[in-house]
């Protein structure tokens, strides 16, 4: 018995204890984990803890909670601590949960269909007709192989007896599945011993199965229309986002990752001649299956909520021809409404011919008579909620209401029965989580256990043989002071669930659909990438270029400060200062309004002042510098997480992870540390873009975004170096251009004029001069005009050609006014090229492209 763990373990007075028995003792299949936590040191599970966070963390899992300040940038909340089903109460879940999904499709089809529940009484015309989801246009469309529901999720609470009872259904657009993936991929790396010893059953099979069953059903939507797809070609499978700043627009990112699927929102998408189109830099690329992530009203602006810009207008009239299979069906948000619940039981004797296997928690539609005379008399024992989304009314527990207030909300009730939905008021069961903040309590402790309310949402999917159901589930747990409803958005946390295999060894065997892929269906280029996906790589190269220059810059100011006495040097210092002050480094919370503006404050500014900006640049994000950047390049990466691979945003979260220090106490010894740290960062960067992608047209754009950036750079630190009043040392520039270790390698004395400015000019074998940059960008337009027409690269030729025209012997020296005027019309050319890239590239509307 490990009496040292449970020793301040809350007892279970009104609730199920999901680790503990009602004698106290363990739980059978708890145990194993028991034991081995009590066998182990004290503080080693506060590392583990620290380490679940720590890569939750690095991996950039978000989750936004509106009201949290942190927003979209909100790490998840996952327990260290899974929760265990053994395999006998999980088959009567499994099986529990499969019946209902055919039920809730079989509702859905007839709602849609025939409407002969509603016909035969079975189901109220008001509650119906009477919802807002209930969509009118999607009215005698059909489904294929009879599947409305393709995807459901179904949230499931323990009575205090033990028995499992339904809470909620959600049908629209279930979300939580990709958490529940990436809690198992956290988790799997910190218990993998144990995990093995419990015959924990995987998960990815069942996400194998969703690929496989969306891309049968594409095949068929494919095939019935004019252009059937080739032998071995597959389906075009889309994962429609509403963008960046949905709550689990993480989870959405990670799917399309996962699966392989392009993640789009509705501007990449259009319908043409019924058919939906997938609008890409290559040509319109049909589609034939989407899964969505966006609420029924919003998919159709044309056929629904006209104000809608998440949707594509048409996507209705593409569905009735039955040119794209939309999963779940639109419409299917009618079967959330709890008002459903109450008549479920007799809908399932009615459609399948058996009783519930897993009952709903006791509900009253209150726009019955009888059941809202029943809801007012036990009021106290209720919680009640809104029985149509369009109701603005928020979840009351009517044990909560008092005197005059209870007696005004019986009114609301009497007034409009139909909008609400009267449910028992469970009391959760309880499970074991992993408290670091015990340790505050206990002196000597490093955490213990604690127990939390939870609840388990449970997926399943459709497939050509019938549905499955994901061996496990996402467990909520509450983390705030009301644990009567477990919310995400109110700040609840999350444990990855274990199911445990009836027999051992498991496999979770998984046969893919039969597919043969020829010769001629090898890919070897991107060919989904958007113009918003190509303008937000473009400016993600761009943004991760402008941080590493304000690292450079910042670090070579401060070590003028700090260690190399700016008064005593000669024409480097106000030059860099100068530099500072064009990169608005220098503007702190009072901006300069214009560029002489700016000058002046150059200049005027003494060193301590300068010092105060530039640290408050380095940590402030408040002001323009170096967090202002990573933040922007952070907000770049997040419209492309489905194309960055974990290590990526592992090397982008280190970065932004640095915790920013106050400017009055920042020493010396940590801005420096600071900046090192994100000109390592860039680096690392660097080098997934140059080693860890394939050289498609995603990768061109990102390319050619750094060296665009890199050479407008580049070209503006010359000039301000060719226009110093005097000679001085050089070592600055080729510290900030990155250079002073080839120099000295290569020359073996202090720098001077003439090899400095052919290093940083004219070496085309140097990644950080002007002609490298020159010579990448023509040679990739040149690639990218074969099918997209000329975008500049003809005057960019121009200028390369005129600098290698240069003589070194006579032109290479400080205060050559043709050089200077050369590099300003090289950025003028490279900003012309930018402009015309936007409105070439990033305005795209498919008219260039082929017409389908």
């Amino acid at each position: 018995m490990p009496s040292r763990l449970l020793s301040g373990y809350p007892a279970a007075t009104d609730r199920f204890d999901e680790m503990l028995g009602a004698d106290g003792q363990p739980r059978p299949h708890w145990r194993a984990l028991l034991t081995a936590l009590a066998r182990e040191a004290p503080g080693l599970m506060r590392e583990r803890d620290e380490a679940v966070q720590r890569q939750v963390r690095e991996n950039g899992v978000t989750y936004n909670v509106y009201a949290d300040t942190r927003g979209a940038g909100r790490p998840w909340d996952l327990n260290v601590l899974p929760l265990i089903l053994p395999h006998n109460e999980w088959a009567e879940i499994e099986a529990a949960v499969t019946q209902r999904a055919t039920l809730l499709n079989q509702i859905l089809l007839d709602v849609y269909g025939p409407q002969l529940l509603l016909q035969q009484g079975q189901l109220p015309p008001a509650l119906i007709h009477g919802h807002a989801g209930f969509l009118r246009p999607c009215h005698g469309m059909r489904h294929r192989d009879g599947i409305a529901l393709h995807f459901y999720a179904v949230d499931l609470a323990r009575a205090p007896s033990g028995r499992w009872w339904v809470v909620a259904d959600r049908t629209q657009a279930p979300s939580g599945s990709g958490y529940a993936l990436e809690n198992r991929a956290v988790i799997g790396r910190t218990f993998p011993d144990l995990m093995r010893d419990l015959n924990v059953r995987p998960l990815t099979g069942f996400f194998d199965k969703m690929r496989d069953s969306l891309s049968y059903w594409g095949h068929q939507c494919a095939n019935s229309g004019s252009t059937p797809l080739r032998a071995g070609e597959p389906p075009l499978i889309v994962l429609l986002t509403p963008g960046p700043y949905n709550e689990t627009y993480y989870e959405q990112a990670y799917m399309a990752r996962h699966l392989g699927l392009p993640l789009v929102e509705g501007s990449d998408l259009t319908v043409r001649n019924g058919m939906v189109w997938h609008k890409t830099l290559s040509g319109m690329k049909r589609v034939h299956v989407i899964m969505r992530r966006v609420d029924d009203d919003y998919c159709d602006p044309l056929e629904l909520r006209a104000d809608s810009s998440l949707g594509i207008p048409g996507l209705i009239e593409a569905a009735r021809l039955g040119n794209v299979l939309i999963a779940n069906s639109l419409g299917s948000n009618l079967l959330e409404s709890g008002a459903l619940l109450g008549f479920l039981p007799a809908l399932s004797q009615r459609v399948l011919g058996a009783p519930l296997k897993m009952p709903s928690v006791a509900t009253w539609w209150c726009g019955e008579p009888a059941a809202l005379a029943q809801v007012i008399a036990k009021l106290d024992r209720l919680v009640i909620k809104p029985a149509f989304p369009q109701s603005r009314q928020f979840t009351v527990f009517g044990q909560d209401l008092k005197g005059v207030e209870r007696a005004a909300f019986i009114a609301k009730l009497r007034a409009h029965p139909a909008d609400y939905v009267a449910q028992e008021l469970v009391h959760l069961s309880q499970a074991p989580v992993w408290r670091a903040d015990i340790a505050k309590q206990r002196p000597g402790a490093h955490g213990g256990l604690g127990a939390s309310a939870m609840g388990l949402r449970v997926y399943a999917c459709a497939t050509p043989t019938g549905y499955v159901v994901m061996p496990g589930g996402l467990t909520r747990v509450a983390t705030g002071p009301d644990v009567r409803v477990i919310t995400l958005q109110r700040g609840g946390g999350s444990k990855d669930t274990w199911v445990q295999a009836r027999e051992l060894p498991l496999v979770d065997a998984h046969r893919p659909l039969s597919r043969t892929t020829t010769v001629a269906d090898l890919v070897r280029d991107d060919t989904h990438v958007s113009s918003r996906a190509a303008e937000n790589l473009f400016w993600f190269g761009r943004n991760a270029e402008r941080c590493d220059n304000i690292a450079r810059l910042l670090r070579v100011s401060l070590n003028f400060l700090f260690n190399l006495r700016p008064a005593a040097q000669g024409a480097e210092w106000p030059t860099v200062k100068a530099l500072c002050a064009q990169h608005h480094l220098l503007d702190g919370k009072h901006p300069p309004k214009d560029s002489t503006d700016r000058a002046q404050l150059s200049a005027s500014l003494s060193d301590a002042q300068v010092e105060q900006a530039l640290l408050l640049a380095v940590v402030s994000p408040e002001v323009p510098g170096l967090a202002r950047q990573q933040q922007q390049l952070y907000r770049s990466a997040s419209q492309l997480r489905e194309r960055l691979s974990i290590d990526n945003w592992r090397a982008l979260n280190r970065m932004l992870q640095q915790a920013p220090a106050d400017p009055k106490r920042l020493s010396q010894a940590d801005a420096m540390t600071l900046l090192d740290d994100a000109a390592a960062a860039s680096m690392t960067m660097a080098g997934f873009a140059l080693d860890g992608m394939n050289r498609d047209l995603g990768w061109r754009f990102l390319s050619l975004g750094r060296r665009l950036e890199r050479l407008q750079y580049q070209c503006e630190v010359l000039q301000s170096a060719l226009s110093m009043d005097a000679d001085g040392s050089l070592d600055w520039l080729l510290e900030l251009a990155d250079s002073i270790v080839t120099y000295r390698s290569r020359y073996r004395a202090q720098p001077e004029w003439l090899p400095v400015l052919d290093l940083l000019l004219l070496d085309a074998s140097n990644p950080r001069s002007v002609l490298f940059q020159l010579d990448g960008i023509v040679k990739g337009m040149a690639k990218m005009a074969l099918g997209t027409g000329a975008c500049g690269e003809v005057e960019m030729q121009a200028a390369r050609d005129e600098l290698l025209a240069l003589a070194p012997a006579t032109e290479l020296y400080r205060g050559n006014a043709r050089l200077t005027q050369l590099l300003l019309r090289i950025r003028r050319a490279s900003e012309t090229m930018s402009e015309r890239i936007s409105v070439q590239f990033f305005s795209y509307t498919g008219e260039k492209a082929a017409k389908p």
